[in-house]
């Protein structure tokens, strides 16, 4: 019964991706990971002797709970089953079904995740950490330069074209999640350590079609994001930095830097584009020393107190 099956939940699935793509204007990586997320229940169902359209909530539940039996984390859980109710509410939609039977599935409830960020101080050592002798060298500190000072994606970077780079105007023109558009500035230092790669980036013989893209590997092609993370986690071990990095990692540095020196929340999100100001409290998280700081030093209660201990013990 299953392997007669198979054909037409397969066509279900290219009817989900083709929506997906064309209402929503999803990227490429996000409808792979949809694509990955529901062929993980197409094959368990297929072991259960079902089809999609045949699933009841216990089914998806079992299915839930196998997830966690192999070891997969509440986070990735939570987006594959996010993938899965995006999948049966696209069979509502399209007339599969009548009734979705995700409405009560529940995800692995999460703690707070506050990803890890790097201060200014430590994005220096990490870019002083870098040979500047070896071919690659300024390219590597244009890239760790521009991740922190503008806060791309790592597929908004690898996919940087000089057409997007307004130099004169500082500031570039990203194309983000669901092809939308939103303007970032570039600040001076991350342009002049563009403009030190463009040495070594003159020389060499670039594929056809890779002209326009910014940054390129000795090849002459366009970087991959799997590339740069393997660099930077190499240059983090360099630089002596025990924290877990990832392009990831340098976005989130950018976020903090500026909500620690000032910036308004909706800015920070607009720059960043994200469409929830929620997704932007998370990527914008100040250390708790720091929020004491704050408090300390300019909650009128804390001022009355220094001053009235400065005045009675004033050799402190």
């Amino acid at each position: 019964m299953a392997e007669t099956n198979k054909p037409a939940d397969q066509r279900e699935l290219r009817g989900f991706l083709r929506y997906l793509r064309l209402q929503r204007s999803l990227s490429p990586n996000t409808l792979d990971a949809y694509q990955r997320d529901v062929e993980k229940l197409l094959r368990f169902l297929d072991g259960e002797g079902k089809r999609p359209a045949e699933a009841e909530l216990a089914d998806l539940q079992t299915f839930a709970a196998q997830l966690h039996d192999i070891g997969i984390g509440p986070r990735s859980q939570c987006r594959i089953l996010s993938g899965v109710r995006a999948f049966y509410r696209y069979l509502v939609t399209d007339g599969y079904i009548e009734q979705d039977p995700t409405e009560l599935l529940e995800s692995p409830v999460l703690g707070e995740h506050l990803p890890e960020f790097l201060t200014p101080d430590e994005v220096d050592r990490l870019e002083d950490s870098i040979d500047l002798s070896k071919p690659e060298g300024h390219r590597n500190r244009a890239i760790i330069e521009v991740l922190f000072s503008c806060g791309l994606r790592v597929s908004e970077l690898v996919s940087l074209k000089w057409s997007q780079l307004y130099a004169k105007e500082r500031y570039l023109r990203i194309l983000g999640k669901g092809s939308k558009e939103r303007l970032v500035p570039i600040s001076e230092r991350a342009l002049k350590e563009i403009e030190n790669y463009l040495v070594w980036r003159n020389e060499l013989k670039i594929k056809p079609g890779e002209e326009d893209y910014v940054f390129l590997n000795r090849r002459g092609a366009h970087l991959t994001r799997t590339m740069i993370l393997i660099m930077l986690k190499q240059q983090a071990d360099e630089a002596g930095i025990r924290k877990t990095i990832s392009p990831h990692t340098l976005r989130h540095s950018f976020a903090t830097a500026l909500l620690e020196g000032g910036a308004d929340l909706r800015v920070i999100q607009a720059l960043l584009g994200h469409e929830s100001i929620g997704t932007t409290e998370i990527y914008t998280h100040i250390s708790v020393q720091t929020l004491r700081r704050e408090v300390l030093d300019h909650h009128p209660r804390n001022i009355k107190n220094t001053v009235k201990n400065t005045v009675n013990n004033p050799d402190k």
